[in-house]
């Protein structure tokens, strides 16, 4: 016989059944969502278009008051963005030649940015897809070669004679 006490027998509680956690279905969501492989870019090309939209809505051409350029207001000098907002309004309009104007570095690059997206976004929201785009490696130098030159136009945007002038925004 073993010596166990009714009593504790009696007070000891039933082992629960494991119940399922639903959770919260938004999380749940949520959580499946990030993990495909579509996601990334569908939520770049969202935000872009949300970017894009905001832009062109707004209209940063229509000279509504003074700048919020830091580096302007502190130097009176075009700082190497300067212009960007403006040139991408012009590139959504389809103003190439107002566009390259405000920012001729951002207006070179946007072809080169845009085929990048698209040759890394393709395989990933059509996977069945035979075809690939090539991609366009960025190898150290040609970064260097591209902020060089992107540091020559920010000097010669804001020299003070003909024809840099035609670049001072």
């Amino acid at each position: 016989m073993c010596a166990v006490d009714e009593a504790t027998l009696e007070s000891r509680p039933e082992p629960e059944q494991p119940q399922r956690k639903r959770g919260n279905p938004v999380k749940r969501w949520v959580t499946g969502a990030v993990g495909r492989p579509w996601f990334a870019p569908l939520l770049i090309l969202t935000c872009f278009a949300g970017a894009a939209a905001g832009v062109v809505a707004t209209n940063p051409t229509d000279d509504t008051g003074p700048t919020t350029c830091l580096f302007k207001l502190a130097t009176g000098f075009d700082c190497p963005g300067c212009g960007g907002t403006r040139a991408f309004y012009y590139v959504l309009t389809l103003d190439l030649p107002e566009a390259a104007r405000h920012h001729l570095m951002a207006v070179f690059a946007a072809p080169f940015i845009a085929w990048m997206y698209l040759a890394w976004a393709v395989p990933r929201l059509f996977p069945r897809l035979t075809w690939r785009l090539p991609t366009f490696h960025l190898t150290p130098g040609l970064v260097t070669v591209f902020l060089s030159a992107w540091g020559a136009f920010f000097v010669l945007r804001n020299l003070p004679w003909p024809p840099f002038t035609f670049f001072y925004v």
